[in-house]
């Protein structure tokens, strides 16, 4: 089991507008990429972290899984769309994909 992390940083002021986003992108686009089968969360950066922090954690049981959502994620218009809605509330550049093998659960 792997724990795929995506972070970005929002631009001053848009965390909220960027968190929900990241809420419509859950419900809207990513079952089409299968992320209904797996575990979603959304963090924010509160103590010990950068408050402007968004990270979003996949829970998925293998790198072809996650590999699949990728490849489906890339054929779907409504997610490009999507992030160039996103684009002008976050910081360019601080965008990055982390992915965690799980020890124990």
């Amino acid at each position: 089991m792997f724990v795929a992390r995506w972070k970005i940083d929002a631009r001053f002021g848009h965390k909220q507008g960027a968190i929900e986003l990241l809420r419509q992108w859950e419900l809207e686009i990513g079952p089409q990429a299968g992320t209904d089968k797996m575990a979603m969360q959304i963090l924010t950066g509160s103590i010990g972290a950068k408050e402007a922090s968004i990270e979003v954690n996949h829970t998925v049981e293998s790198l072809a899984q996650l590999d699949e959502m990728f490849a489906k994620l890339s054929k779907i218009d409504a997610h490009a769309q999507w992030g160039k809605r996103l684009e002008p509330l976050v910081v360019s550049g601080s965008s990055y994909w982390n992915i965690y093998r799980v020890i124990q659960d």
